[in-house]
């Protein structure tokens, strides 16, 4: 296992706040993987790691160095006592030789001596951390202990919407609204199973024609190609695969009123979490939304029970209903609100460490 920082990396890096971001190779099995620590004032980076055939080195760097940011301010603003990373293989997720891949990449999550904690993400599963649990300890999301954190993510996000429409419409039931879901997959499908049980409409799309199949059987969803999910005259806009689909293409094409999912960065820049407030659409910041994964990972992490972590993850409702009114009472964008709060957390950890009191700033 070689571990390295690429001068390419480097240069991106330097621009950017991040603690630490390596780059990791094994050229016997073909392994190559990045990781990125974004700050550990309150506890070690945890974050999933993401395996995806990514079109150049520069594009991973800049996804993981977004991922893992993300993650800080999305443990931060759950409460729990984690700083932010992410972890992302390069290369084709369908390959046959996981378990050499996996294990290498258990190595190169080793090197870091508990600084990194890793789980699945896209284009991983619980069996994959497995393989990588072989090689460290600094591992969560096996298949014994928290398991697939996607129906969790699930329920995290729906209780998001919840309290969107309660803060839109002044009812947070969703029953007759329609909702258009781009991604079916694992998380995709679990929130498309509790909006169809809480009554909404569903239109989806997906890059597996299968995994459409299959919502639409079970939920009575109304299937569409997947470059007309922008287009679809809904109250609910739900972004649930890879992030950056909100940009100035697609925001010129939104007929919606409000807009949460489970992708991660789904804004493609900050301008456009501005554009969506100017169509007077409500955006509901992504990484409060979906917390509910590392919530569930909690189980193993700080030995949660299962009635714990699922009150936790239902608290999303409120704490995304009090991010709103934060929102609202400062006159800034719910994005801008849940940035500055977790950098504000985040700050007072890092005080706190070296002795200072920190500040009570809390959701």
């Amino acid at each position: 296992m070689q571990i390295t920082q690429p001068p390419e990396i480097s240069d991106l890096f330097a621009e950017s706040e991040h603690e630490e971001i390596a780059l990791g190779e094994d050229r016997g099995c073909g392994y190559g993987g990045l990781i990125a620590i974004h700050n550990t004032a309150l506890g070690p980076a945890v974050g999933g790691t993401r395996f995806w055939n990514y079109a150049s080195d520069e594009s991973a760097t800049v996804d993981v160095l977004r991922l893992a940011r993300g993650m800080s301010y999305k443990n931060a603003l759950a409460g729990l006592p984690f700083g932010g990373g992410k972890a992302v293989i390069i290369g084709d997720s369908r390959t046959s030789d996981r378990a050499r891949i996996f294990q290498a990449h258990g190595k190169f999550v080793e090197s870091l001596g508990g600084r990194f904690i890793t789980a699945e993400d896209i284009g991983t599963t619980p069996a994959d951390m497995e393989l990588v649990n072989r090689e460290t300890r600094h591992v969560a999301g096996l298949p014994a202990k928290s398991g697939n954190p996607s129906p969790k993510t699930a329920f995290g996000v729906f209780r998001a919407l919840q309290a969107c429409a309660q803060h839109r419409w002044q009812t947070d039931s969703l029953e007759g609204r329609t909702v258009a879901l781009q991604g079916c997959g694992s998380t995709g499908y679990f929130l498309a199973q509790l909006l169809h049980e809480a009554g909404a409409k569903l239109v989806v799309c997906d890059v597996d024609e299968e995994r459409v199949a299959r919502v639409v059987e079970e939920f009575a969803a109304v299937p569409v190609a997947t470059e007309k999910i922008f287009e679809i005259a809904a109250d609910i806009f739900a972004p649930c695969a890879l992030g950056g689909v909100i940009n100035d293409e697609t925001i010129a094409k939104l007929r919606v009123e409000i807009v949460t999912g489970s992708a991660n960065n789904q804004l493609l820049a900050e301008k456009h979490g501005e554009a969506l407030i100017e169509k007077g659409i409500l955006y509901a910041p992504d990484y409060v939304a979906n917390s509910g994964g590392i919530i569930n990972g909690c189980r193993e992490l700080l030995g949660w029970d299962e009635a714990v972590t699922r009150d936790k993850i239902s608290g999303i409702y409120d704490r995304m209903l009090a991010l709103l009114a934060l929102s609202e009472r400062e006159g800034v964008p719910p994005f801008r609100a849940a940035d500055q709060l977790a950098r504000e957390l985040i700050s007072a950890a890092g005080e706190a460490r070296f002795g200072e009191k920190p500040s009570s700033v809390m959701l």
